[in-house]
């Protein structure tokens, strides 16, 4: 396909470690989209180049626990 990018099996979790709460509407959906809405809940995620630009505008809020 032209122009997607498969990953490359690799998987990162994350882990929430801050609250959404006074956080600009932006940074609330993007939690939202890394499946995390609750405190230190945990999500293993596909480690795409998307993944990881989500991660980084949270990265405030979250934390990186596993890459693998």
């Amino acid at each position: 396909m032209v122009g997607k990018k498969t990953h490359n099996g690799k998987k990162v979790t994350v882990e929430q470690i801050g609250s959404p709460i006074r956080r600009p509407q932006v940074q609330r959906a993007t939690l939202k989209g890394l499946g995390l809405n609750k405190m230190h809940r945990r999500s293993t995620l596909n480690d795409t180049p998307a993944v990881r630009g989500m991660i980084a505008k949270v990265e405030h809020l979250v934390r990186v626990v596993d890459e693998g």
